[in-house]
């Protein structure tokens, strides 16, 4: 096979990030967290919390999805996080 058409390998997940934008008081977002920091936790992958209500352009984009979880910046799920989707997410 042509190199131009091999399939890019993903990266590690230790060379992943996890964001996890949320806002104060929100019980989904505090599952949604508890699921993160335990996938990445197992993985090894980074992750980080955003808050909208101290970031005014994520408040725009997300107020209506919240909690949002974003994978190397790209929109991953929102609402409910299911532990095995962000888990393959990682390592495929």
């Amino acid at each position: 096979m042509s190199p131009l058409f091999r399939r890019k390998s993903s990266a590690a997940p230790q060379d992943r990030l996890v964001t996890l934008i949320r806002k104060p008081g929100c019980h989904l977002c505090d599952d949604a967290q508890l699921v993160v920091e335990k996938v990445c936790g197992e993985l090894g992958a980074t992750w980080e919390q955003k808050d909208i209500s101290a970031d005014q352009a994520l408040h725009d984009q997300y107020w209506e999805q919240i909690p949002v979880v974003l994978v190397d910046g790209e929109q991953h799920t929102f609402w409910r996080v299911d532990e095995d989707r962000l888990r393959r997410a990682l390592t495929e």
